[in-house]
């Protein structure tokens, strides 16, 4: 039996890059009200609008195949679901910090199968995408280990 919301049609790109933006609003807002010494976590969530922005994307791109898109639409939901390991509604956009941590590890999988190239030219975000990765999967792998969803997505992935 077919999930309905597995047949129904993504939201237009309008919608994408308004979600897109808000969420980089929000953030923003939430990173100049916490002290002014950035923590590791704040550090985590900074980058979740630009995650978000390059799975859509990647998720549009006709040269990723059927099982790769399947993982990173995972991944876009994972952001979208009202209800995950660390719910937004209760945490403020440090709940992101696991919605990162999926984005990740999906992005490195579709980065092992494709050409550099192909996923970073949909990345949006002001650093280098490579040193963005590396600088997550290094800190993240700490934060990974303390939150469900790292554990499960490194079994799910396996």
């Amino acid at each position: 039996m077919e999930n309905e919301y597995l047949s129904k049609p993504l939201p237009s790109e309008e919608k994408q890059r308004d979600f897109y933006q808000k969420l980089r609003v929000k953030v923003h807002n939430w990173l100049e009200n916490k002290s002014s010494k950035m923590d590791s976590a704040a550090q985590f969530v900074l980058f979740a609008p630009d995650l978000f922005h390059l799975l859509t994307r990647l998720l549009l791109d006709s040269r990723i195949d059927k099982k790769s898109k399947a993982y990173v639409g995972a991944g876009v939901l994972y952001f979208m679901a009202p209800i995950d390991f660390l719910p937004e509604i209760l945490v403020g956009p440090g709940g992101f910090m696991d919605d990162v941590i999926v984005a990740v590890y999906v992005i490195n999988m579709v980065l092992n199968r494709f050409p550099k190239e192909v996923v970073t030219e949909h990345w949006a975000g002001d650093e280098d995408l490579l040193k963005v990765l590396s600088k997550l999967a290094n800190s993240g792998d700490r934060w990974a280990a303390k939150l469900p969803a790292g554990k499960a997505v490194k079994r799910f992935l396996k």
